[in-house]
């Protein structure tokens, strides 16, 4: 393992043409340059400096070194500011982690204000559902009673996201200004979150609710698909408000749930230490901002 202090001590010398000059510029005395440059060569096996004139000249060896020397110093330059940088709250990087219907709505009107404030930060978007685990500086999820919070994190919440029965234009009930859930109980269901999922189970505990279990007969990945069933008449399904602003407008009937009316909590998880820091709380204040102007419901948009 070579030394740094002596790779700069090379560099230095090699740079100046002299021990003496050397010294002078890194505070030394020529003795301890000397020794530096000694120590250097037995820890290489190699000539590094030889005698021209009054001064020193590089050998080849020497100047390999002294030119990797450069590089060294200038990464750990890198190291030190970047160093500074996390201290005083600075981030060169931005991880945040999302589900889909959030990433689809949430997220866009956030990025371009993000950049135009901190076009030096680069912001990465990474998509996952659920608790994820994996490193982020901010993790948009769903979260409920049975979920707990991993140690250090702080959950924020961004709001509250209302399920919305989606219907057949022509279903007895899309005449009526709001639907309980009893009355879908004969009803046959297309399910949107296969496999299971937190957000299909609020479908679930809701229906149990209301005194029943949904007769599913079509299976469907998301709500985009789930919904271009219920507009060819094959069943009903139900979704979070805002996953239909995610998804191309189709010829159905979306209607407000009542009794139960089943909610999905939306929130962003931080690290507890860092969201504080300049970029970090930005984002995130851009975020409450985009999660206000979706949390008013508008139900009938999509009749």
């Amino acid at each position: 393992m070579l030394d740094v202090r002596r790779l700069v001590v090379l560099r230095s010398v090699v740079e100046t043409g002299s021990i003496h000059a050397a010294a002078a510029a890194l505070g030394y005395t020529p003795s301890a340059i000397s020794q530096h440059i000694a120590a250097l060569q037995r820890e290489t096996g190699s000539l590094l400096l030889e005698r021209h004139g009054r001064g020193v000249r590089a050998t080849e060896a020497g100047r390999l070194l002294a030119a990797h020397a450069q590089g060294i110093q200038e990464r750990i330059a890198d190291a030190e500011t970047a160093l500074a940088d996390l201290r005083a709250g600075k981030l060169h990087r931005l991880t945040v982690r999302y589900f889909a219907t959030a990433g689809a709505v949430l997220i866009p009107p956030v990025v371009g204000a993000f950049g135009r404030r901190f076009p030096q930060v680069r912001l990465e978007l990474r998509v996952g559902k659920g608790l994820t685990g994996e490193p982020a500086d901010a993790e948009i999820v769903v979260l409920d009673e049975t979920v707990r919070v991993p140690a250090g994190l702080h959950a924020i919440h961004l709001l509250d996201d209302p399920y919305v029965m989606v219907l057949p234009p022509d279903h007895p009930l899309a005449a009526e200004p709001a639907v309980e859930l009893a009355k879908l109980s004969g009803e046959r269901w297309i399910d949107n979150e296969w496999p299971s999922s937190l957000c299909r189970q609020t479908i679930l505990d809701a229906c149990g609710a209301a005194g029943f279990s949904p007769d599913f007969v079509v299976e469907a990945h998301d709500y985009a698909t789930a919904v271009a069933f219920v507009a060819t008449g094959l069943g009903v399904t139900m979704v979070p408000r805002l996953a239909l602003e995610a998804i191309p407008a189709a010829d159905v009937a979306v209607r407000p749930v009542t009794r139960p009316t089943p909610v999905r909590a939306i929130h962003v998880l931080v690290d507890a230490t860092t969201e504080d820091r300049p970029a970090l709380s930005a984002f995130l204040g851009l975020l409450r901002d985009a999660a206000t102007s979706h949390a008013a419901p508008d139900a009938a948009s999509h009749t």
